[in-house]
């Protein structure tokens, strides 16, 4: 008697126009509507692999036991939920799960694994950058530049400046690390206070922070989107920060309230901000941001260094022979919380 394969089914995003295939892509899997992941042929001798987009999902995930989320800012999950009745697991290229999650599958006891390990470094340097470009001033050095003008000037030390980091998840810490490693005095903002940290040393209640945003040169949000964290950084936190404070969000855009956001800097309470995440992405054209000297904007790239992509499948791979061996999933999320609780 033979035993049917287990079903794999990979959510794709919709491929830019005229993109050519993966030049080691199976001939089988010639899909060019679609942005396939590269490196899971492996998988076919012992799974069925349906690659599909957002439009074909509800059929695709039908009898699947497992689903990639390599379209991972999809809301289309949701809709398909009916027909998936035969899922056990669903793995997000991503390290954020807050597109993913809903009422349904929370309940439910479908495993959610996530991206964690594969954005923690780049996502710390470019943390790092930033707050060497603010205090190096490249922006102005970049504008005498153009306009051939010799401006002699003095420039701000970066050892011995400190850091709140909100989220003391897997990427809050390696920039933690980072930080610490040129001398930033770190202290981190999370669920519970405590002390000696292996990472923060002090971790003060993120639930608490416009009574400790105040003490720092640089505030980091790192924190994963949940209902604890939204609106997080509002007007009353930004209203307590020390004058000249630099604000980095590497998170998510809905955990700044950007109303609060662009008063605190236009009345100068907030000295900067390099902002990676947006509530709305991408960032409306009309945003008055785009027009502040004292903003950097980057298109939610921070973790996107060459080769990301062949990293992210890769993990899933891997994960999914860990699956096919009965053997237990990698970074599982608690998904009452959100995120992948630290051990």
């Amino acid at each position: 008697m033979t035993t049917a394969r287990p079903i794999i089914t990979v959510l794709c995003p919709r491929a830019d126009p005229g993109a050519a295939p993966a030049a080691d892509q199976p001939a089988e899997l010639h899909r060019p509507e679609l942005h396939l992941p590269e490196g899971l042929e492996s998988l076919q001798a012992r799974a069925e692999l349906r690659y599909t987009d957002a439009d074909g999902l509800g059929a695709a995930i039908e009898g699947a036991q497992v689903l990639f989320l390599w379209d991972f800012f999809s809301p289309a999950v949701q809709q398909a939920w009916p027909r998936a009745g035969a899922l056990e697991w669903i793995h997000v290229a991503a390290a954020g799960v807050d597109a993913l999650m809903f009422d349904e599958l929370s309940g439910s006891e479908v495993a959610v694994t996530n991206a964690q390990g594969i954005f923690d470094r780049p996502i710390a340097e470019y943390v790092l950058a930033a707050i060497f470009a603010h205090a190096k001033d490249f922006a102005a050095s970049q504008r005498h530049q153009q306009q051939a003008q010799w401006v002699h000037r003095e420039t701000q030390r970066v050892q011995g400046t400190s850091a709140l980091i909100i989220g003391t998840g897997a990427i809050g810490r390696e920039t933690a690390r980072l930080l610490r490693a040129v001398g930033i005095n770190v202290t981190g903002a999370g669920r519970t206070a405590r002390e000696e940290d292996p990472d923060f040393g002090t971790v003060v209640q993120s639930a608490q922070l416009p009574q400790h945003i105040d003490g720092f040169d640089h505030i980091i949000n790192a924190a994963p989107l949940t209902a604890q964290t939204t609106g997080l950084i509002g007007a009353e936190s930004l209203a307590a920060v020390r004058p000249g404070a630099h604000l980095i969000n590497i998170g998510r855009g809905e955990s700044v309230d950007e109303t609060a956001l662009l008063e605190a800097l236009q009345t100068g309470n907030l000295a900067r901000a390099t902002l990676d995440v947006f509530a709305q992405e991408p960032l409306p054209e009309d945003s008055p941001l785009w027009a502040m000297d004292s903003v950097t904007i980057s298109a939610h790239m921070s973790g996107d260094v060459h080769g990301w992509r062949a990293a992210l499948a890769e993990q899933f791979r891997d994960n999914a022979e860990r699956w096919l061996d009965g053997q237990e999933l990698k970074n599982l999320v608690d998904t009452a919380k959100g995120y992948v609780p630290r051990h």
